[in-house]
């Protein structure tokens, strides 16, 4: 039975970021997920996160400018002070509210930043980092269509990254929308890749909306994570069409939650 952690940075967008903690563990969720915690105090995020019993099972390392379309520093060489630089805040917020696993975003780049070697010495660098402080790291693709030129649109990339990482403290974030984006299988992804997986993210395709807005089977999808073994959490990262609550309806009908 798959066990689900919302995405506060998408999901009880109706209240302040540190409310949304009190909503999800009345909405019966005992982890939550989170994309940029860097914001907001992380001992507040603490506090949130104890008072309401809750795990927090994945947030991302700084990705440069969100807001101004950066996804991401990893691949591109000239970013390579500023990348470390994240990598020792990530580590400070990490030893305060303690995730489970933190997510590397790669970064968009242009035909001048390519560089493979830039790319795997700041993956191989961020994991050994994060593992010197019990924190496992996940690596995710963004498709390209959402998310033009960006370093890793496919699994195939990020699995084709982590061979060539010299650290087994990585692992592939499998987001089940972005992957539907490439025309990728996900079912067929996990069968294959499923010991590779570190964490799973679910949205339907192409809305990203909740389950049940899309085309994704996800009764199947589920049946196949559980034959997979994967034994994480499931985060909820989708735009609700609704509001959040009423978003759970499918996943409700179908006995999940």
């Amino acid at each position: 039975m798959p066990r689900f952690a919302p995405n506060l940075s998408m999901l009880f967008t109706e209240v302040p970021f540190l409310d949304r903690f009190d909503l999800a563990a009345q909405a019966g969720f005992s982890a939550v997920e989170f994309q940029f915690p860097y914001d907001h105090p992380a001992d507040a995020i603490r506090e949130a996160l104890d008072r309401n019993g809750l795990e927090l099972a994945l947030c991302n390392l700084p990705a440069g400018d969100h807001a101004a379309g950066e996804r991401g520093l990893a691949a591109l060489p000239d970013r390579r002070e500023e990348f470390g630089e994240s990598i020792r805040q990530a580590i400070a917020y990490g030893r305060v509210f303690r995730p489970r696993l933190m997510n590397c975003l790669a970064g968009r780049i242009t035909e001048e930043d390519e560089n493979d070697a830039i790319l795997i010495a700041n993956m191989q660098f961020a994991a050994e980092a994060l593992k010197a402080v019990g924190i496992g790291m996940v690596v995710e693709a963004l498709n390209d269509r959402d998310t033009p030129d960006y370093a890793l649109p496919t699994s195939r990339s990020v699995l084709e990254l982590m061979a060539e990482v010299e650290s087994d403290n990585i692992r592939l974030q499998f987001d089940v929308y972005h992957a539907a984006r490439m025309g990728e299988d996900p079912l067929a992804v996990i069968r294959e890749f499923g010991h590779a997986i570190g964490h799973i993210q679910i949205a339907d395709a192409p809305g990203r909306h909740e389950p049940g807005t899309g085309t994704i089977r996800f009764p199947e999808l589920f049946d196949v994570i559980d034959r997979s073994g994967y034994d994480g959490w499931i985060g909820l990262e989708y735009n609700p069409s609704g509001t959040t609550i009423q978003s759970f309806a499918y996943l409700r009908a179908h006995g999940y939650l």
